[in-house]
C-alpha cells in the first residue's frame, strides 16, 4: 500500500455543449434537439475530477482562455479540492466540445481546441516537475506530452485518445498504456507498421501483441464488454499476461466522459498501491455508475458507498 502518491493529469479542459436529441443527424442532415447543457469536460479535466472522486490526492496541469468559459471548465474539479495553482491562463479561448447524444446513449463529438494546443513542451517544462502518478491523454499537443513524460517522477498512465503520432521512446514509456480497440489498432500500427490486420474479437491478440513491443502494460477498453488487462510475467509462463475483466451491466443513458472516468479512477487506485488488474476492476465499476446519467463530469460518483 503506497501513502499519500499523488496523481497529476497533465492534459485538456474544455466546456461541453451537449445537445440531446432522439437520433444524431445523418450527413448534411439538420435535426431538431430537445435540450442543450453547459459543463465542463475534457479528457484531461473530467480525469483529474475522476482521479479525485476516486480517493486519490489531484493536481490538474493545463490551460484555459480568459473568458467566461474558464469558470465552466474548472469549476467542478475546485469543488473536489482538485489542485489547479498551475493551470495557465492563454490568450485563446477555452477549449470547446459540441456533443450530440441520441436516445441510445451513442454520440458524436467535435472538439475546438483553444487554449488546450498552448499545452506545449515550453508550457509543460515551465510547470516544473510532475509529482506521482502522471496521466496523459491526446488532447494537447505532442510536445507537451514529451515534456511531461520527461518530467515524471513515478509511472504514467498515457490514454493515447485521440491517437496521436508519439516517437516510439515514449509509447513506450506507458505503465499503462490505456485506449480502446481501434485505438490500440493505432498504436500498434505506430509501434509496428504493417499491412492491416483485422483482429476481430481477438483483442487478447492485439493487447499481448503490445505488450510484445515494449509497453510495460496496457488496457483495452471494450464498453459494455469490459475490458483486456496485460502486461509482463516471467518468460518461462510465456512473457505476456492476459486476463479479461467483465463488464457491470448497466443501463447507459449518456456515455460521454465514460472513458476518462475509467482512466482518472484507475490512476486513483493505482496511486494507492492496487495492482494494475485490481485498479481495473475498480475503475470499471466506477465508470459504469456514470453512464447511468447525463453530462461528463455531472455524471460522477460524489460517493464511492455503492462500489
Amino acid at each position: 500500500m503506497k501513502d499519500n502518491v499523488q496523481v497529476t493529469i497533465v492534459g485538456s479542459s474544455n466546456v461541453d455543449i451537449t445537445a440531446l436529441m432522439n437520433r444524431l443527424p445523418g450527413r448534411g442532415e439538420t435535426v431538431l434537439a430537445d435540450s442543450y447543457q453547459l459543463s465542463p469536460g475534457g479528457k484531461g479535466a473530467n480525469q483529474a475530477l475522476a482521479a479525485a472522486l476516486a480517493g486519490a490526492a489531484t493536481e490538474f496541469i493545463g490551460a484555459v482562455g480568459n473568458d467566461s468559459h474558464a469558470e465552466i471548465a474548472l469549476g467542478q474539479l475546485e469543488e473536489a479540492g482538485v489542485k489547479l495553482d498551475r493551470v495557465a491562463r492563454a490568450s485563446e479561448p477555452t477549449g470547446v466540445a459540441i456533443i450530440q447524444v441520441d436516445a441510445a446513449a451513442e454520440n458524436s463529438i467535435a472538439v475546438v481546441s483553444g487554449a488546450n494546443s498552448t499545452v506545449t513542451a515550453d508550457t509543460v517544462s515551465a510547470a516544473g516537475e510532475l509529482h506521482g502518478i502522471l496521466v496523459l491523454q491526446g488532447e494537447i499537443p505532442a510536445s507537451g506530452i514529451k515534456a511531461a513524460m520527461d518530467s515524471a517522477t513515478d509511472r504514467v498512465v498515457l490514454n493515447l485518445a485521440p491517437v496521436i503520432e508519439l516517437d516510439r521512446e515514449y509509447l513506450l514509456k506507458a505503465n499503462p498504456l490505456v485506449v480502446n480497440e481501434h485505438e490500440a489498432e493505432a498504436v500498434l500500427q505506430q509501434l509496428n507498421p504493417h499491412p492491416a490486420r483485422r483482429f476481430d474479437s481477438k483483442y487478447e491478440r492485439l493487447a499481448g501483441m503490445l505488450v510484445d513491443e515494449g509497453i510495460a502494460s496496457v488496457v483495452i477498453t471494450l464498453g459494455a464488454n469490459g475490458c483486456l488487462v496485460a502486461d509482463r510475467v516471467p518468460i518461462e509462463n510465456g512473457g505476456v499476461q492476459v486476463r479479461v475483466l467483465p463488464a457491470v451491466k448497466v443501463k447507459a443513458v449518456d456515455t460521454t466522459g465514460a472513458g476518462d472516468a475509467f482512466t482518472g479512477a484507475l490512476a486513483a487506485r493505482l496511486a494507492n498501491g492496487d495492482s494494475l488488474a485490481q485498479a481495473a476492476e475498480f475503475a470499471g465499476k466506477f465508470a459504469a455508475l456514470t453512464v447511468q446519467a447525463h453530462g461528463a463530469q455531472a455524471s460522477y460518483p460524489r460517493s464511492l458507498e455503492n462500489l
